[in-house]
Order: C-alpha cells, then structure tokens, then sequence
C-alpha cells in the first residue's frame, strides 16, 4: 500500500439537499396521489363532469401544496410532514381496503379495543403496506437536509408561492362552483374521506374530548324506582339481556334470509321484532345508548357518560344487576354494577389467544341461577360475529356454509367466502340465544324468565366497497343500522302479556330506544323516568302486569 493511498481522506456520506419550499410540494403531492385513492374515486363517481371533477382536484392540490409550504418552518417541516405521512398511510389503509371513515367515534373505538381485537387489523399486509406508503417516505424526509432561507426571505419566497397557488385554488373553485357545493352537501361521505386532515383532526378532538370526560360524574337517574308487584306465583323475575355483537338483520333468517341461519331459534317461542334500528354503527357509541333513556336523538357520548343507565335504576330499584363480558368492556355501562369478564377467562375449552367462544358464559349460567334469591338481571355481551375474523367466532360444527374465508385479510378472500363465515358465526348465535333459552326455561319451576337479545349494531359484507363497521350514521347503510331483536318470554311472563298484540306489535319499528322502558316493563319496575310509549309491550301488557298501576 502506498504512502499516497494511506493518507487519502475517507470519503463522507453526503446528505441530498432541498429546498423546504420543494420538500413542502413534493409532500404535498405525495399525499394527493399516494392516500387518497378513496377520496378521489368518490369524487370521481359524484362530479357530473370531467371538467368539475379536474377543476375540484387542481384546486385541492393547490390548497395542499399552500398549507405545507405554510408550514415549511424549521424544525416544523419535518415533524409536520412525518406525522401526516405516517397517519394518511395508516388511514388510506382502512379506507381503501374497508371503506373506513376515520371520525371521533372511530378513534373511540379504536382507543377501547384489545390487543387481541387489534392483532386482527394489524395484519401482514397491513405492515408491507406501512413500510412501503409510511415508513419508507416518512424516513426519506428524514434523511434529506433542508435548506431554510433567513426569516424574511423564507416569508417573501413562501409567499411567492403560497399566494399563486391560492389564486389558482380559488379560480377553480370559482369555475365549478355549483359543482362542488351540490357535492359537498350531498356527499358528505366524500368530505370525511379527505386524508390526513380528516383522521388528524378527529383524533385531535378524540383527545381534546377525553381529557374533558375525566371529570364527569353520573347524574343519578330514577331514584325513585321501585317494584310495583310481584309475580303471582311468587317466584322472582329474572330477565337475561343478551347484547349482541356486529349480528345485522339482513343475515337472519327470521328476517326472511334465504339462507337458514336461525334453525334453533325458530324452533322456541319467540317474538322477532323485524324493523328494529341501531342506535350507533359501533360499540362504544350503541351499547351506552341502548342501555340509556336518552334515545338516539338525545345520546351522546357525553350525555352518557354523565347520566346513570338502566343498571343503575334497576339497582336503585333493589334489583339484583350484573355483567358478563366477552367483549371489549361495558363501555362504561357497568361502572356501578357487578362485573365479570370472560375474555380474560383463558379456559382452554373456549379461549384461544386471548379470545373466547360465547359459549363460556352460556357454561355459567345455569349455576348464576340456581344460586337467585330475588329479581334478577344479568347481560351477556357477546363476542358473536365481531370482525374481521369471523372464522374464529364458531366452533367447525357450525361451519355448515363453505367454503369460508379463513383470515382476517378479508381482501384476500372472495366475497362468497367471507359471506359463507359470516353466516355461520351467525348460526353459532342462534345456538347461544337457544341454548340461553333452554336454560332457563328448565328453571321455570324456580324463578319467571324473560330473554332479550339485541345486537349493538350490524356489518357491512362487501356492498358497495363496504366492509366492517362504524360509518358515521348519517351515511351509514342499513347493513349497519338494522339490527335483530328477539324476545322470549317463560311460561308466566307470557301469560301477563296479550299474545296477539305482542305478535302485532313485533311487525312495527323498533330499536335501541326502546330496551330500557321494555326492561323496565318486565321487572315491574315503578319510576318517573319509565315512558310506556318506548316499551314495546306497554300496550300489550295486562293490567295487573303494568308497572304504573
């Protein structure tokens, strides 16, 4: 070796430079084209003209391009760009592959859930596809050294370029003016869509909203409540509150599907209530509000939270209350009341990674009873068909509609497929509303039984790009909003009711609104806060079975 060739310098890896106006364009440019496929494809389809459509999306990524050369400050570029880089390849994910829209109750539902419930989401695919549209831009903008201008040489050079393409903005939207108000407010699905703004935003207010809900204390409800009568024979009222889990009507056979999914059910005495909505397209919005007398017009995820539920006015009615989850928690439903988780039950017979069948808590049931020794109500929530995975929501004797889709990349899998495991986690619930049923009804002896079931809210299988769950109401399809109900009633209870108007009544609307007047009904329950008119056997009732007389 050479003396010459021993003291030549190491070479040092040289950094590419750009300009923060250039990074703030190209940023700007990569998330019109690379996370907005959803957006775009919306607006494609709902603009009446190739014209609009192109005026509306210049004008867009102007205003994209301005807002990031706005923020193209030092030591704020890059933060800025990362984060949205990052969050708009995570929602564009959930977007485009599910139809997702990220609002505040998404990022709630989101925040509530298990690991094991987000193993299901957090797929493979879902990594590839992070490392290639966020990790991989989000450390290219990393690596990269940007070049600032002093102060009032970046504002005149940002304001060089701010201001041209604002003009630009503003002609476009002046162009198609018409266009793009009659979208706007027609479409509002498409607004929601826009990323990141929208994702970031909704997670803003999300944490904004928390931190304000700590501090809220339950305003007592029904303080008066009491029980009006007993039953004549003297045995105590048990009713069991079965909360379903993403069950949509359109899959039921009692609803008229063409495929039979409910073989038990329809071999036991019930009442299928057939037009019956939601209150939410979510758990964490539905369950707190069909256990409220708010209604869904008057719910909200504050109110909720600042008002006592049905489990309370029951308790302040001297009525034993209490909760069995499979699920992901109450969601604050169960806050005062007896709790008991079966999720985290790990028993081997039902449970596999953290998740269990709900035949576990039917398992229980039967020595929960034997051991009443006054009214009673328990809820069940069950796990049911939550997705994606429904494969995992049956045990393979009820895997009668093949061939199934076997994975929580539902993408993966044809339509049909994810369809046939649908159904039969479907089927399995029929078996666990039968079995419930049959148990207690063996119990007739001991104690006078009333059975309600209530899925929280339905699932999207495909129609129109649709998976899933969760779409903002005002938009949401009836996959998500309708929802089965079906009440059993023992031998006794039936007896204080008229069976044709019951029958009758089952043919009318109903929903969510409805179950904390009807649950009050049953149990007799006597209290100013009790509306006749939202129990859907109020009319129906005989009169030594009202709680008011």
């Amino acid at each position: 070796m050479s003396i010459l060739s021993m003291s030549r310098p190491a070479r040092r890896f040289v950094r590419p430079q750009i300009g923060s106006v250039t990074l703030a364009v190209f940023g700007a440019l990569y998330l019109i084209a690379f996370t907005n496929r959803t957006f775009f494809t919306r607006a494609y389809s709902y603009f009446d003209s190739h014209l609009a459509f192109g005026a509306f999306a210049l004008g867009l990524t102007c205003l994209f391009a301005a807002f990031m050369i706005a923020v193209s400050v030092k030591y704020l570029l890059k933060p800025v760009l990362i984060l949205m880089i990052v969050s708009a390849a995570s929602a564009s994910w959930f977007m485009d592959r599910f139809g997702t829209i990220i609002d505040v109750d998404m990022i709630r539902n989101a925040a509530q859930t298990t690991p094991s419930e987000a193993g299901h989401l957090i797929t493979a695919a879902y990594l590839l596809h992070m490392s290639i549209f966020g990790l991989f831009p989000a450390l290219l903008v990393c690596w990269v050294r940007v070049e600032h201008r002093r102060f009032f040489s970046k504002v005149g050079w940002n304001l060089a370029a701010i201001v041209p393409l604002l003009l630009v903005a503003l002609a476009c939207g002046v162009s198609s003016a018409r266009s793009i108000a009659s979208v706007a407010r027609l479409h509002k699905d498409m607004i929601m869509t826009l990323n990141p703004f929208l994702p970031i935003g909704s997670a803003v207010a999300f944490t904004l909203a928390s931190e304000a809900d700590k501090n809220i204390v339950a305003k007592p409800l029904g303080t008066d409540a009491k029980v009006a009568s007993s039953p004549t024979s003297g045995k105590p009222r048990v009713l069991v509150i079965v909360t379903g889990e993403t069950a949509r009507a359109e899959n039921f056979s009692l609803s008229g599907y063409n495929r039979e999914t409910n073989p038990e059910l329809k071999k036991r005495d019930i009442t299928y209530f057939s037009q019956t909505s939601s209150c939410g397209t979510a758990t964490a919005v539905s369950v707190p509000c069909m256990f409220s007398n708010l209604t869904r017009h008057g719910y909200s995820h504050r109110a909720g939270l600042a008002n006592e539920n049905l489990l309370d006015v029951l308790g302040h009615a001297g009525i034993k209350t209490e909760w069995w989850d499979d699920n992901t928690g109450s969601k604050g439903v169960a806050d005062r009341t007896a709790y008991r988780s079966f999720s985290d039950a790990n028993d081997p017979r039902y449970c596999k990674e953290h998740e269990c069948l709900d035949d576990g808590m039917v398992a229980e049931l039967d020595g929960w009873l034997a051991n009443l020794k006054g009214d009673s109500v328990l809820v069940l929530h069950q796990l049911g068909s939550h997705g994606p995975a429904y494969y995992q929501r049956y045990t393979q004797e009820f895997a009668r509609f093949t061939p199934e889709c076997l994975t929580a990349e539902l993408g993966t899998c044809d339509r049909q497929a994810v369809v046939n495991a649908y159904d039969n986690s479907i089927l399995y619930t029929d078996h666990i509303l039968a079995s419930v049923i049959d148990i207690l009804k063996a119990r007739e002896d001991k104690i006078a039984p009333t059975m309600i079931y209530m899925s929280d809210h339905g699932e999207s299988l495909g129609e129109n790009g649709l998976y899933l769950h969760g779409a903002p109401y005002i938009i949401a399809p009836s996959q998500q909003t309708h929802v089965p109900f079906v009440l059993w009633q023992g031998t006794e209870m039936k007896a204080s009711v008229d069976a044709s108007c019951v029958s009758k009544r089952a043919g009318n609307e109903a929903s969510h609104d409805n179950l904390f007047h009807t649950a009050l009904g049953i149990m007799a329950v006597k209290t100013s806060v009790y509306n006749p008119d939202l129990d859907v056997l109020g009319t129906c009732r005989k009169a030594e079975g009202k709680p008011n007389s």
